[in-house]
């Protein structure tokens, strides 16, 4: 992405960013997954990460143990965190998609992670792109 820009907008840049993906290996995306912090555990200082995961902040006790409980599982099933765009999603909903995402075959739940990565970085790249 760096080195082909300067771009002429801001859809160009996503428009690119888009392209680089399409681009990514099996490899590229375990890297990419490999820097995300795990749902419900935004790292300390990482105020977007927290932003992302507002809706879990105010998780209850019993919330925090399921997330952890099926964080383990699916890592432990698929050999990377569980990505989803939480913005706007609360606990209940996360939940639901991990735990019924844990039933995917490897392949399959590598292509949801993808889709979710993507998300994940078109609306980091928005909000850079609206400073």
């Amino acid at each position: 992405m760096v080195r082909g820009g300067p771009y002429a907008s801001g859809q160009a840049v996503l428009d690119r960013a888009e392209k680089a993906f399409d681009a990514l290996s099996r490899e590229d995306w375990l890297e990419a997954f490999a820097a995300h912090a795990r749902i419900g555990a935004p790292r300390p200082g990482d105020a977007r990460g927290m932003a992302e995961q507002a809706g879990v902040a105010s998780a209850s006790a019993e919330e925090r143990a399921a997330l952890q409980d099926s964080n383990e599982r699916y890592e432990a099933r698929f050999g990377h965190v569980f990505l989803i765009r939480a913005a706007g999603l609360d606990t209940e909903q996360i939940l639901l998609a991990l735990r019924g995402r844990l039933g995917n075959p490897p392949e399959r739940e590598l292509e949801l992670a993808a889709v979710q990565q993507r998300e994940i970085t078109r609306l980091r790249l928005e909000a850079l792109l609206a400073k």
